[in-house]
């Protein structure tokens, strides 16, 4: 993720924790801290949100990435296709047990 990106996802945060001030006890949080709503301060801050929120709906259509590090192989069921076990079939081990009577006689 790109550090634009973080940065807006940051201010969309708080965006919503000030909104969820709002709506649960009717307390403006920027505005408290910035002179109100009508102070330019809190006017560039509620702008930069709104710009942020716009920002942030390329990510919510953006694929999911995973990184290679973080990535277990062993569950790479593209890869190794052969997931039989994964649904609760019992294997077979027919051969097996023929190969140790063969070999107790």
């Amino acid at each position: 993720m790109s550090v634009l990106n973080r940065i807006a996802l940051a201010l969309v945060i708080i965006g919503a924790i000030n909104w969820g001030l709002i709506g649960f006890f009717r307390f403006d949080l920027v505005s408290a801290i910035f002179g109100g709503q009508t102070a330019f301060l809190s006017r560039v801050i509620f702008g930069l949100v709104g710009l942020s929120g716009l920002a942030c709906i390329a990510l919510l259509f953006a694929p999911i990435r995973i990184e290679d590090e973080e990535y277990d192989t062993n569950r790479d069921f593209r890869r190794n296709p052969d997931v039989s076990t994964e649904f609760g079939e019992e294997a077979d081990f027919t051969d097996v047990k023929k190969d140790k009577n063969k070999k107790k006689d």
